[in-house]
């Protein structure tokens, strides 16, 4: 009779240790942090009807700011060689805010802004004529490093924060923070950005550098 008794005390029981295996995995489950891929988030223009030819849209030379970046990961800054994107926001700011030749609209966009950003209107000829009509290009090649564009894509969007979030009274990461989710919220994003598009074009890469 007693050696009965061992032989029972010796099992192990299954069931407790299947609840056990269970617990666990509940637990990794809740605690484990599954990695997620991110993109930019940006809108896109709507599909373009292929029996419809697309519109004949002409900009002049001076009213595009040029950025190329080769496989290299080298830039080319309207035609100025460059290693980093140190200051780059800062030339696009003041490319958008040139008012080389300014239309009546543009005038009147002019006249609205705070004095803080009348005084970075430069007027070069060579510029960009208004904010309307100003456009950044980033051109990639097929070698580009992914992290250098977004650090030139940031810039340039960086740069167009700035002069929102100047014209009422926030910081460019604050008006960056707007959600737009409740009025005064949207008003807000609605007053910095009127008149003043983000016109950012991203250009097919070239087909030289990488795989």
């Amino acid at each position: 009779m007693a050696k009965g008794k061992n032989r029972m005390s010796n099992e192990i029981n299954a069931g407790s240790m299947a609840d056990i295996a269970f617990l666990l995995l509940i637990f990794f489950l809740v605690t484990t942090t599954i990695a997620s891929d991110k993109g930019i988030l940006n809108i896109l223009p709507p599909k373009l009807d292929p029996n419809v030819p697309p519109p004949d849209i002409k900009v002049n030379e001076r009213n595009i700011f040029a950025i190329l970046i080769n496989a290299n990961n080298d830039l080319l800054v309207e035609g100025e060689y460059r290693r980093t994107t140190e200051n780059l926001d800062k030339d696009i700011k003041e490319f958008i805010l040139n008012f080389g030749a300014p239309n009546e609209d543009a005038v009147a966009l002019f006249n609205s802004l705070p004095a803080s950003l009348q005084s970075q209107a430069l007027r070069r000829p060579e510029s960009s004529d208004h904010p309307k009509e100003a456009v950044v290009s980033i051109k990639t090649d097929r070698g580009t490093s992914y992290e250098l564009y977004l650090e030139v894509f940031d810039a340039a969007k960086k740069a167009y924060f700035e002069i929102y979030g100047e014209r009422v009274g926030l910081t460019a990461d604050e008006y960056r923070a707007l959600t737009g989710d409740d009025e005064a919220s949207k008003a807000l994003q609605d007053k910095g950005k009127a008149g003043i598009p983000m016109a950012i074009s991203v250009a097919e890469p070239n087909k030289i550098g990488g795989n």
